[in-house]
């Protein structure tokens, strides 16, 4: 959007600057969009994992700061999930601050079956830069700008379905070239299957916890044995950092991996991989927010004014 400036408030799916935040959302609103906040209901997405408090400052924000005249919230699992048409299932989602592995049944988050790990596409960018100084230092790597990392990892980055394999094997590297503009060039080997490798292992990063299939099996272990193969059978995947060639494909593997090792190998997960998947959960925000349905599920500005924001946990959790 021309002239809004760029703001990032929000860090692992959770909002740590609130003035920022309100300052984004209204040049948004304002210089983006081009509307009068006062006059359109906004539906906000939050992370599955952010804390409830958080809810109570975005109706805050949004009736006293901003003045709409109503709001909703939901998670972005829910909504990823709605992007499919589907109010039971399994989101998977693996954006730019965080992955998250939530079970929905009935259009309800499970939280305590909700898992979570802090690498995903803003990591995987930092992690790109620093094996490619490391390949070409030579070249000034360090200065390049972050949208043209950004763009050499959606551009030349793949899943490995062989990372130890591909790895030790300089024959299954496929080296690309990539331009970066005035006569320069960086050329990319393993790095670009080792780049978005952390998501599966994060102890390429130093981190102790487990990968992202992990965390999904986890998910469903956690769910009751009732509902398991059930929500097993629509795992949707949703966010930009699943879009990498292979992700798919990997995930799958693993997951029915982990299912076998566990002792649940009658457990058959499928997963829904739509195209438009990077903007899942706006996609199915837009979707329910346009049903006849919803429109009784708004909190009002009046209800917000009479009942304060105790009413958002009672509505929305």
């Amino acid at each position: 959007m021309g002239g809004v400036a760029r703001a990032h408030p929000i860090k692992h799916g959770v909002v740590v600057d609130w003035e920022a935040l309100e300052g984004l959302w209204e040049r948004l609103l304002v210089g983006g969009l081009r509307v009068c906040p006062e006059q359109w209901p906004v539906l906000v997405s939050d992370s599955p994992s952010a804390p409830p408090a958080g809810r109570d400052r975005i109706a805050e924000l949004l009736f006293e700061a901003l003045a709409v005249p109503a709001c909703h919230m939901a998670s972005t699992a829910l909504l990823a999930l709605c992007s499919t048409g589907a109010f039971s299932g399994l989101a998977v989602e693996a954006g730019a601050g965080v992955c998250h592995a939530t079970p929905i049944y009935a259009g309800h988050a499970w939280h305590e079956a909700t898992f979570r790990l802090d690498v995903a596409g803003s990591t995987l960018s930092r992690y790109l830069r620093d094996l490619l100084v490391a390949a070409c230092p030579h070249l000034q790597l360090r200065a390049l700008p972050r949208k043209a990392i950004t763009q050499l990892k959606k551009r030349c980055c793949y899943v490995s379905l062989d990372f130890e394999g591909d790895l030790h094997n300089p024959d299954r590297h496929h080296p690309v070239s990539f331009c970066l503009g005035k006569g320069s060039s960086v050329r990319l080997s393993s790095e670009r299957f080792r780049c978005p490798e952390p998501i599966f292992q994060p102890s390429l990063l130093g981190q102790a916890g487990p990968g992202l299939p992990a965390l999904v099996f986890r998910a469903l272990q956690k769910v009751p044995a009732t509902l398991r193969k059930r929500l097993a059978g629509t795992v949707v995947l949703a966010g930009g950092s699943t879009l990498f060639p292979g992700f798919t494909e990997r995930l799958a593997v693993e997951l029915q991996a982990q299912c076998r090792r566990h002792g649940y190998g009658a457990l058959r997960p499928c997963l829904v991989a739509t195209p438009g998947r990077a903007t899942a959960a706006w996609t199915g925000g837009s979707m329910v927010a346009s049903l006849r349905s919803f429109q009784c599920r708004w909190i009002t500005r009046a209800m917000y004014q009479e009942c304060g924001s105790r009413l958002v946990h009672e509505v929305f959790d």
